[in-house]
Order: C-alpha cells, then structure tokens, then sequence
C-alpha cells in the first residue's frame, strides 16, 4: 500500500478525528471509503452526463429504437 499525505482544513480533520473515535476505525479507513464512494459518485455522473448528450444525437436514438423493436419482436415471438 502507498503512503499518502495531504493537507485537511482543522474543521475537516475534526470532524474525522471524532468519527474515527466513535466508530474505533482509523482515519485512513474512513477516508478511504469515502473517497471510494465520491470516485463512484463521479462516474455515475458521468454515465448520467453522457447518457443525457446521446439523447440530443438523432442517430443513436433511430439506433436504440430499431433495437428495441428488434428485442419487442423477439419477445413477442417467444410467447
């Protein structure tokens, strides 16, 4: 594993100083899981983002239409 250091405001590095103590975790665990979830956060927005773009793009809407046409055909033709 690396080292890391880094700088933290004081009211930040409290707020984690207590948390680490009521939950008896060190402050790298909860730091790490954090950070985990803000990176995750960031991709779904980021999927989200270009989801939302693809929506304006005329040709890949024909394209998922013609798909799901396809894929209503295929269910309807399996009942």
């Amino acid at each position: 594993m690396t080292t890391f250091t880094s700088t933290l405001p004081d009211n930040l590095l409290q707020l984690l100083n207590k948390k680490a103590k009521e939950l008896a975790i060190p402050k790298n665990k909860i730091i790490e899981k954090a950070l985990s979830i803000y990176l995750e956060h960031l991709n779904k927005a980021a999927y989200i983002k270009s989801f939302k773009k693809m929506t304006e793009d005329d040709d890949t809407l024909s394209i998922a239409e013609e798909g799901m046409e396809d894929y209503l055909t295929q269910v309807n033709d399996a009942n």
